[in-house]
């Protein structure tokens, strides 16, 4: 049986499909716009359709063809301001196609859904670390698009019969240590992918959006996993459910957090560049603090190997490095 992947082609879809392939799933199949993805970034061995996960015919007939039995779904709008600006778009990005992405999955008889979910679905928690029993509480639409999606995926699966596992990630940073793939999308706003950025000589300078938080430095205080370590949380979860495992709702992080201005000291030392720092206001939608309590994930087996903010920051720059080569020729 096959895994269709959808969003593959982006950042964290394709560090799903190495991890499949790397653990011997020899069918993987993707599909993605390509509206934030990459054709390249994916093996050769692997099936790219390039569609909208909306359009259920042609959903179904990948499905059907390939004999899928398992979605990890990925597709997704992720950027919290642009959600606040336009919080329609991600209602249909995020909340619409997914739920007609779902009821393909349950007319073809897929089996297993794991869903990328995000810890913006806390919003402003109280308990730090947050553990999954925390009653969500979004405060943008962002987290509300994604918390309406988990709702959906859970009533559906009582209803039809499948199992899922939502995995709830916290801020996702680093590269393919084999320098196989990365964040490739020109303006992310991830924090580590800009700050590689501007110490590179790509941005002027970079902007901190907030220094008045209630933290130890004042700036937003994150936990950062690595994207591989995301990717191998998802294959150990499409493991758990394949062997009859229960649905779950899971966190996937480290327990640990860093503020801004320690991950900026942290590429300028890793990098050895310096560069231009702006502190600005407070962008809306941002939670001071929010860091992982993530036990649950690592009862399933999921053994995290690069917990190491320098290894992480390092394993960016590199990519950033070639993916600049890259965009030269």
């Amino acid at each position: 049986m096959a895994v269709l992947v959808t969003g593959g082609a982006g950042y964290i879809g394709s560090h799903m499909v190495l991890a499949l392939l790397d653990a011997g799933h020899d069918e993987v199949v993707v599909l993605d716009d390509l509206s934030t993805g990459f054709d390249w970034s994916l093996p050769p061995e692997v099936k790219l359709v390039v569609g909208d996960i909306a359009d259920q015919s042609l959903v179904t007939e990948v499905i059907l063809q390939h004999r899928i039995d398992a979605i990890a779904h990925f597709a997704a709008r992720i950027v919290v301001p642009d959600s606040v600006a336009d919080p329609l778009h991600y209602y249909l990005a995020n909340t619409v196609k997914t739920r007609a992405l779902i009821e393909t999955a349950v007319r073809c008889g897929v089996k297993h859904v794991i869903f990328s979910s995000t810890a913006a679905v806390y919003g402003e928690p109280e308990t730090v670390p947050v553990p999954e029993s925390l009653v969500p509480a979004p405060i943008n639409p962002y987290g509300r698009s994604k918390l309406m999606s988990e709702w959906m995926i859970a009533d559906a699966a009582k209803a039809h019969g499948f199992s899922y596992v939502i995995l709830r990630y916290f801020n996702v940073a680093g590269a393919d240590p084999r320098g196989r793939t990365g964040q490739s999308t020109p303006n992310a706003t991830h924090l580590i992918k800009v700050a590689t950025q501007a110490a590179l000589g790509q941005r002027p300078h970079l902007d901190v959006y907030g220094t008045d938080y209630p933290t130890r430095d004042g700036s937003c205080l994150r936990d950062y996993i690595q994207v591989s370590d995301l990717a191998e949380a998802h294959r150990v979860a499409l493991d758990h459910l394949r062997s009859g495992g229960e649905s779950l709702t899971l966190n996937c992080g480290y327990g640990q957090g860093y503020s801004v201005l320690e991950v900026i000291e942290v590429v300028k030392r890793v990098s050895g560049r310096d560069f231009e720092v702006r502190l600005s206001p407070r962008r809306p939608g941002d939670p001071a603090q929010i860091v992982a309590e993530a036990e649950r994930i690592r009862a399933l087996g999921w053994t995290p190997r690069y917990d190491d903010l320098d290894e992480i920051v390092g394993q960016a720059f590199a990519w950033e490095e070639a993916l600049t080569r890259r965009n030269r020729t």
